[in-house]
């Protein structure tokens, strides 16, 4: 207990010391999932059609079973939100990455919104069951280290600001750097989870939900 107590008061800090970059932080990505969900209803019937057919193939292969290998899946999974957060990480140590930091949150939310947004407009109540099992479990996990992430990386890139056209040399970058690693080994280890439960759960939840549909 006396060792999370420091943890808890840490956290707690960090939340209100960056509070006002974790509400504009969480704004962005909201936007970007309401901008995302735009999108669909901006598509004509033929590209509907289009992403509708390959959609309908893909749910084909999850209700016979056939799906990619669960491990080549975690991998693959993995690997790209590990680069999508490491980018973000790398960005937060250069002084001119900031505005990417912010455009790569957006994108994220654009990219939820638009799954979440085609599979209600394709397929109503059934899509909403079928992104509740499939899009929303993970990205519990997901959207939070994101944005955990893109507001530390938005605030060390201030403090790098700071320092290059302040001349704040009374903040050591060390320390600060330091726990910026710790913190995203951290956040791998919660990419990790979500991975992990999307390869190997949210399959099983899928074909159950889809044979559902089918049997109606």
């Amino acid at each position: 207990m006396k060792k999370q107590q420091p943890l808890k008061a840490a956290i707690i800090s960090h939340v209100r010391e960056h509070s006002s970059i974790y509400i504009f932080i969480t704004v962005l990505f909201l936007m970007g999932v309401i901008f995302g969900a735009i999108v669909v209803n901006s598509l004509n019937f033929s590209q509907k059609q289009d992403l509708y057919y390959y959609l309908s193939r893909f749910f084909g292969q999850v209700s016979e079973g056939s799906f990619a290998n669960s491990t080549d899946m975690f991998k693959q999974s993995f690997l790209h939100n590990i680069k999508y957060v490491g980018l973000m990480w790398i960005l937060g140590i250069s002084i001119i990455g900031l505005p990417v930091i912010l455009v790569l949150l957006f994108l994220k939310g654009v990219v939820v919104g638009f799954t979440v947004g085609f599979l209600v407009n394709q397929m109503g109540f059934d899509g909403f069951i079928l992104s509740f099992v499939s899009v929303l479990p993970q990205n519990l996990l997901i959207i939070p280290a994101f944005i955990v992430i893109g507001t530390v990386a938005v605030a060390f890139s201030l403090k790098m600001i700071r320092q290059q056209f302040m001349k704040r040399a009374n903040e050591p970058i060390f320390p600060l750097l330091t726990r910026y690693a710790m913190l995203m080994v951290g956040v791998a280890l919660v990419l990790m989870t979500a991975s992990a439960f999307e390869a190997f759960a949210s399959p099983t939840l899928m074909k159950g939900v889809i044979d559902m549909i089918n049997n109606q």
